[in-house]
């Protein structure tokens, strides 16, 4: 890990000034920074790269910015503070859209259902603007399809995890036989198999809806950020951008 660089340590500060606010300002911060879904009237364009600013509580921040600091400070000290900035956004924007888009899914096949009941799409989209939901909703679709409408509407997301996903995956592959350790499994494992297995674990759950970390995970995000952290490192790779520094 070494010092703290410069990226790092004003990304932490800006981070803490976010959460700090937030403890002032409580939901008015949520409502304007957090990612809302595309059809939520508190969606907001700059929401793509706020909502990486955002956290939902104290150890969700500290994780994060322990993380930040862990992983991101060898790489900007090899690529230089443009470079990890770039990479660093990209992922969290990319993580933001497979997020996105996948609450969109979600969102169109619970409305569909709910529409070909009769109802139209603005009565739906009035009901749940305000909070609410019909419970006949229920006896139109899976449970899991109605919960997952209702959250991808009414649920934003926070959190630098994204981008900190797409930076594990940059770490694994510069750094691939560093050995890692979880907190709650204290066993040296290198970083080219600690890292797929944390990545599969969120895709794992993303898809069955079982979490193993608790509930409120954005899983998706978090596979979103490292599949453009993957892309982005293969791409570098193989046009030698690995090995150029961007001060």
């Amino acid at each position: 890990m070494g010092r703290l660089t410069d990226v790092i340590k004003h990304l932490i500060i800006i981070n803490v000034i976010f959460f700090l606010a937030t403890q002032v300002l409580g939901d008015q911060m949520y409502q304007w920074f957090s990612l809302w879904f595309p059809e939520n009237e508190n969606f907001q364009l700059w929401q793509l790269v706020s909502h990486m600013f955002m956290h939902g509580g104290f150890m969700h921040i500290a994780f994060n910015m322990y993380a930040l600091y862990a992983f991101g400070t060898p790489l900007e000290q090899i690529w230089g503070k443009k470079k990890f900035l770039f990479f660093y956004f990209s992922a969290g924007i990319g993580a933001a859209l497979i997020h996105s888009g996948v609450n969109y899914y979600y969102f169109n096949k619970g409305l569909d259902a709910i529409v070909n009941s009769g109802i139209s799409k603005e009565q739906v989209i009035g009901i749940i603007a305000e909070g609410k939901y019909m419970p006949d909703w229920y006896n139109l679709a899976s449970k899991g399809t109605i919960d997952n409408f209702l959250s991808a509407y009414n649920t934003p997301a926070v959190g630098a995890s994204g981008a900190i996903y797409g930076v594990l995956v940059a770490f694994g592959m510069m750094f691939p036989n560093a050995e890692l350790m979880m907190i709650f499994l204290p066993i040296p494992i290198k970083a080219k198999y600690f890292i797929p297995v944390l990545i599969g674990i969120d895709l794992f759950s993303g898809v069955t809806g079982y979490s193993l970390f608790g509930g409120g995970i954005a899983h998706f995000a978090h596979v979103g950020g490292a599949i453009f952290g993957f892309i982005m490192m293969w791409y570098w790779k193989k046009n030698q951008f690995n090995n150029k520094r961007w001060d």
